[in-house]
């Protein structure tokens, strides 16, 4: 974990060098939500929710009073956790699956995605992926895996968070949301489609909070 100064230095948005590293201590659904708050409700929630900074003495950098800190804090906590899930029974085994697939990928396993893929699976990315001109469509799990195995490196900046509610993938490079992955999982337990989001208007959408445990 990073030092509280070194983090309130990247909640303030003054120190993108340190990043990457702190994406591997904090997790990287955590930096895309924070780039989502605002730079006090940021400030407020690192130092008090993860480092325990009283109110009382975060209230001065911010010219605020402890009340105001405090409200901060938990308005930005509200957006960090995200709404509470529908109750959903296979919650676990959806986030079983997404690891499962995130840790193939980025150990370029082509045998442990085949195995985690439907063999009829669809990856839909939209245009701002490769980019090109239309949408692009992938059929068949052989097919599927090896767009996976690309993103080997990349995979490095990825980490699972609820999308929309559901279990997902996030990738933020140097903390600044890329993409995003949305997974639908069978039944049986295996990934019958999968969706890819780059274009700007469609991440701004998307409802990303922490995924807990």
């Amino acid at each position: 974990m990073q030092a509280p100064d070194r983090v309130a230095d990247r909640a303030e948005g003054t120190d993108p060098e340190q990043e990457a590293v702190l994406a591997d201590s904090v997790g990287v659904a955590l930096l895309v939500v924070l780039d989502r708050l605002g730079p006090a409700e940021r400030l407020a929630f690192v130092l008090h929710d993860m480092f325990a900074v009283p109110f009382d003495e975060i209230a001065p950098m911010l010219e605020k009073s402890p009340a105001a800190v405090r409200q901060l804090a938990s308005r930005a906590r509200r957006r960090v956790t995200g709404p509470a899930p529908a109750p959903d029974a296979d919650l676990s085994l959806r986030r079983r699956v997404v690891d499962a697939f995130l840790a193939a990928t980025r150990s370029g396993d082509f045998d442990a995605l085949v195995t985690l893929l439907h063999p009829d699976v669809v990856l839909r990315a939209d245009r701002a992926v490769v980019p090109s001109p239309e949408p692009v469509v992938l059929r068949g799990a052989d097919t599927v895996a090896r767009s996976a195995m690309a993103a080997t490196v990349r995979a490095r900046f990825t980490g699972p968070a609820l999308v929309d509610g559901a279990v997902g993938l996030t990738m933020a490079p140097r903390g600044q949301l890329s993409l995003v992955l949305a997974f639908t999982i069978g039944d049986e337990g295996t990934i019958t489609a999968i969706e890819v989001i780059a274009e700007p208007d469609r991440l701004r959408d998307l409802d990303l909070a922490v995924l807990g445990g």
